[in-house]
């Protein structure tokens, strides 16, 4: 009810206002109020909320972007318009500058892999097509790179969100090639295989698990292309 009782404009506008404090806590407000609910998705939406929530996501302040990104997965999460209006707002561009900025936050950058992760998914499960970007070279070797990061928790939310976009039929096998892909997992099992600790390794354990199915689902993808291309 908060648009019926005229309280969702004024939380949008306080996105542009002077203090942090109350940007972050509208955004924060936006993303609990558009969880799971379609309508409200479409409220704001159509205010045009999305367009300043991306440029939050630029935002030097870990804090604020963080709060973006929250609102941001809230809002375009399992709507197909609102997935569409992030490309418009060239959200991909916001993406790409959270995983190749060396100065962001990692808790940010995991927040995006796992949107990365969800959209992938949701192309997946709806058949939908609509958010080309997620299969293009250039930002798939901004994904590909985060493997480099010595950090397991992205590391492994990294894996996901490859193996979600190997699944997809619009990513080519050789674009993931051409990104280092194979040459990356190889190092990553090497790196686990070289942790020290007891309780390191078993969690390595799982992430490698991960990392040899990623691993089995790209050198299926080179194979199917190839097959194709020799028709």
């Amino acid at each position: 009810d908060l648009d019926k009782i005229g309280g969702l404009v004024p939380v949008i506008q306080d996105l542009n206002n002077a203090n942090e404090e109350i940007r972050i806590t509208s955004a924060w407000i936006l993303g609990t109020a558009s969880q799971n609910n379609a309508l409200v998705q479409s409220q704001i939406l159509g205010y045009g909320a999305l367009a300043r929530l991306v440029k939050m996501g630029y935002s030097t302040s870990a804090k604020e972007a963080a709060k973006a990104m929250y609102a941001i997965s809230a809002l375009i999460r399992n709507n197909v318009n609102g997935q569409e209006a992030f490309t418009s707002e060239n959200g991909n561009a916001m993406l790409q500058h959270i995983l190749g900025s060396n100065s962001v936050d990692v808790r940010l950058q995991k927040k995006a892999v796992f949107l990365i992760t969800d959209l992938a998914d949701f192309q997946l499960n709806s058949g939908s097509s609509g958010l080309p970007f997620l299969s293009e070279r250039v930002f798939l070797k901004s994904v590909t790179d985060m493997l480099s990061k010595f950090d397991l928790d992205l590391q492994e939310k990294v894996l996901l969100a490859i193996r979600s976009l190997l699944k997809l039929p619009s990513t080519d096998g050789t674009d993931l090639e051409s990104c280092g892909l194979d040459s990356v997992l190889y190092r990553l099992g090497v790196q686990l295989e070289e942790l020290p600790s007891e309780e390191q390794k078993e969690y390595a354990g799982e992430v490698d698990a991960l990392r040899r199915e990623v691993e089995m689902l790209f050198q299926q993808k080179l194979k199917r292309g190839t097959a194709t291309a020799a028709l």
